[in-house]
């Protein structure tokens, strides 16, 4: 038995030292000139999934830690209210389409009395001129013909108007409907469900957060380096991350960000001499097209070491050849 303990801890000795020895290897060694290298954080984009408007949630369809794809609905508010404004939007539509067809009736009957009145005008003019008439009911039946012809702009006019009306419902329908389409708060990009912030039947304001996406297909890692080393980037230049978690794996990167300006570095960098000095924040961003493969293990928040290269002609170093899971 005591023979039994014994190997097992010269197995368990063996292969302490030689996890250590990989890590001093890694790690500690110097880097070659012409690479740098800094710690920080794989960072992700956080969706915050929020209200329009005040209300209350009706209900909430996922779970911390669901995958969502874009579109997925993530909660529902209640609409009830929504609904009944909507009816009542949808019946003024109609009563304006009957007042337009009523316009269109008194159109139809002003220019019938236009047309008598015309002819009428006509006829009362010509007797006029041959001394049956005197110029008094010629001026008479003139103002019957102006009054006809108001009648018939008043007409045209009103039907005008029901269309200004019936546009005005309309525009009042689609609002309520686009309102009750975003009362079903849903996903705008894939992600997944970091936090659910809010449950069915509590009442939120307009711009209530209900749950935070993170955005797994955009994960970066910002360093800090100082000035001489941030000049030599250029945007696209490949980077190297190496997570503590999974030290036995190197990603590719690619800087996508050199920072215009310096400032101070913030506490999360290791040293307290790097903290004291301006430094300039670089951002290693991982491919979307390999973050697809591995979405099931990408995790935001993860520490570890990202790697740039200041010279593109020299090779990177064997630990830091690319080595992905499988």
């Amino acid at each position: 038995m005591n023979r039994k303990w014994l190997v097992l801890v010269i197995a368990l000795l063996v292969a302490g030292g030689g996890a250590a020895f990989w890590w001093q290897d890694t790690f500690t060694s110097p880097m070659p000139e012409g690479i740098r290298s800094s710690n920080g954080r794989i960072e992700a984009e956080r969706i915050e999934i929020a209200t329009k408007l005040a209300g209350r949630i009706a209900e909430v369809l996922l779970d911390e830690g669901d995958w969502v794809e874009a579109g997925d609905v993530i909660a529902r508010m209640d609409t009830d209210e929504l609904e009944a404004q909507l009816h009542q939007a949808q019946a003024s539509v109609l009563q304006a389409q009957q007042q337009r067809l009523q316009a269109e009736a008194l159109l139809r009957q002003r220019k019938s009395e236009l047309v008598t009145a015309e002819a009428e005008f006509k006829r009362v003019s010509q007797l006029a001129k041959d001394g049956f008439f005197s110029d008094a009911q010629a001026d008479a039946q003139r103002t019957v013909l102006d009054t006809a012809q108001a009648a018939v702009a008043a007409a045209e006019a009103g039907i005008s108007l029901a269309d200004a009306t019936i546009a005005s419902a309309d525009a009042a329908v689609d609002r309520l409907e686009a309102l009750i389409r975003d009362a079903a708060l849903t996903a705008p990009r894939p992600g997944r469900v970091q936090y659910v912030l809010a449950q069915e039947g509590e009442v939120l304001g307009a711009g209530g957060r209900v749950a935070t996406l993170t955005d797994l297909s955009d994960m970066y890692m910002s360093i800090f380096l100082p000035t001489a080393d941030a000049a030599r980037l250029a945007i696209g230049d490949e980077a190297r991350i190496i997570l503590d978690a999974l030290p036995e794996y190197v990603i590719p990167a690619t800087v996508t960000f050199v920072a215009s300006t310096a400032q101070f570095t913030p506490r999360s960098v290791e040293t307290a001499d790097e903290r004291e000095q301006l430094m300039f924040r670089v951002n290693l961003t991982i491919s979307p097209e390999l973050l697809a493969d591995y979405l099931d293990r990408a995790r935001a928040g993860v520490p570890g070491m990202g790697y740039v290269r200041l010279d593109k002609s020299i090779e990177w170093p064997a630990n830091l050849v690319v080595r992905l899971p499988e």
